[in-house]
C-alpha cells in the first residue's frame, strides 16, 4: 500500500516533524474502501501521532467527510491540501487557491480556442495558497490555537 507521501518529499516531512519533535501520521492509502480507512484510523489511534497529514493523491477525495470524522473520533488533528476537507472537518489545510488556478485554466482555454498552439503556453504553477483552519474541530479535539495563527489564516472556519 502506497500512502501517497513515498519519495524525498514525505522524507523531508517526517525529519522536520521529528526536529520539532513532532510525529506524524502519513498511513492513509491513495485508494480506500470505507472499511479500510477505518483500520488504519484504528492503527493510528494506537500509534498516537501528534497529526495526520493527507496527501492530496489518490481518490480520498471522495471519502473526505468520512475521513475527517474519523480523524475527530480518534482524536487526531489532521492538515490536508483541499479546502473541503476542512469544511468537512479536518482541522486546518494548506490549498492551492482554486479560483486562481481555475482563472489560469480558463486563460488557457481562451489562448487555444484563439488558435495558440498548447505547447507554446507556460506550465502554470500555483503561487498562491490559503491556510484555513477549523475552530470548530480545534474546540473537539481540546486544541488552542494561537491567535497568532488564526491572524495569518485565510480563513477561519466556526
Amino acid at each position: 500500500m502506497r500512502d501517497g507521501w513515498e519519495g524525498s518529499s514525505g522524507q523531508v516531512l517526517r525529519d522536520i516533524g521529528a526536529q520539532m519533535g513532532i510525529s506524524l501520521a502519513f498511513t492513509l492509502p491513495q485508494e480506500g474502501n470505507p472499511a479500510e480507512l477505518e483500520r488504519i484510523f484504528a492503527a493510528m489511534e494506537q500509534q498516537r501521532p501528534d497529526a495526520v497529514l493527507i496527501s492530496g493523491e489518490g481518490d480520498l477525495y471522495a471519502h473526505r467527510q468520512l475521513i475527517a470524522e474519523l480523524a475527530q473520533k480518534k482524536r487526531l488533528p489532521m492538515m490536508s491540501p483541499y479546502r473541503d476537507y476542512v469544511e468537512a472537518g479536518a482541522l486546518m489545510g494548506y490549498a492551492v487557491d482554486l479560483a486562481e488556478l481555475l482563472r489560469r485554466m480558463a486563460d488557457d482555454v481562451h489562448q487555444i480556442l484563439k488558435g495558440a498552439k498548447p505547447d507554446d503556453i507556460p506550465i502554470y504553477q500555483p503561487t498562491k495558497f490559503q491556510l484555513l483552519i477549523n475552530v470548530k474541530t480545534a474546540k473537539t479535539l481540546a486544541l488552542t490555537i494561537p491567535a497568532a495563527l488564526l491572524a495569518r489564516a485565510d480563513q477561519v472556519i466556526e
